[in-house]
Parts: C-alpha cells; structure tokens; sequence
C-alpha cells in the first residue's frame, strides 16, 4: 500500500480509537502496518507469524483484539472461504469485490462486475431495502481442477 494511503489510514484508525478512549500502541501500530502492507487475505495465524517477527511481544490475543478494532472501524472485513478458516481483508480506500472461490484448491479469484451490483441495488430497492454493505463469495470447481477430473 502507497505510503500516502497508509498513513491516511492509520490517522483515521487512531481517530477511531481515540473515539474507544484508546490509543494508537506500538503493538497495534506493528500490528496495522503488517496488515495493511499485506496485499491478499490474511488470516490471524499468517499476521501473528509475520509481527512476531517484528516484535515478539506480540502476543495472539493482541492480534485479535487489533482485528476486531479494525473491523468495528471498518477498515478491515472478515471473509470465509470454505475451509472453515476466516480471513481479513483491507477494505478502506479499496474498490469492492466479490469472490469465486474454488472448493477443491481453493483458488480465490476477486471480480467485480458492475452489471451485478446493479441487479443487486435493483433487488434492495424493489424490497425497498437499503443496502448499507455486502460481500459475495460463490463457490464452485475451477478450471484447473475440472480438467484433472477434480470436480
């Protein structure tokens, strides 16, 4: 991520954590930039590993704490691909996707399709439904794995 946006979303994450009558601690600094450099799914597991490296204080409850605070901030998103794992993404200054996720390797290819969250707006309004946010993951067998008879 730019050096420009980063520091962008750390000001507005110690915003919202001064909000939370908290502070902006160097663990958690660690813990943000780590994630926020991070350019795909992480899971807790992946970013512990990586700021332990950093700072081996760093203890795993940390971890779970600074994530939980980054989603209420609506920085991050959990996401689930099917393999009974959650994963983080960034979401803040990113464009939004949906996902195609392959059930037998896993394989998660992000799109965005612009006729679809249309459809989807047309749905919530005729339900007269407003949508405040969304993700869809659709799960299925992908190419590769059909053409060595996996799925």
């Amino acid at each position: 991520m730019q050096n420009k946006k980063l520091d962008k979303n750390r000001e507005y994450f110690k915003t919202f954590l001064a909000t939370q009558k908290l502070r902006l601690t160097n663990q958690r600094q660690i813990i943000f930039d780590e994630f926020m450099k991070y350019d795909s799914h992480i899971d807790i597991d992946k970013l512990y590993a990586i700021t332990k490296e950093i700072d081996n204080n760093i203890g795993l409850a940390t971890i779970y704490r600074t994530i939980k605070l980054l989603i209420e901030a609506g920085i991050v998103r959990e996401v689930h691909f099917g393999d009974g794992k959650s994963y983080y993404e960034a979401i803040m200054g990113k464009t939004h996707h949906d996902h195609l996720i392959c059930v037998v390797c896993g394989k998660n290819i992000e799109f965005n399709d612009p006729d679809l969250e249309e459809l989807q707006e047309q749905i919530a309004a005729k339900y007269k439904f407003k949508l405040t946010n969304h993700y869809m993951n659709l799960f299925g067998v992908c190419e590769k794995c059909r053409s060595i008879g996996k799925g």
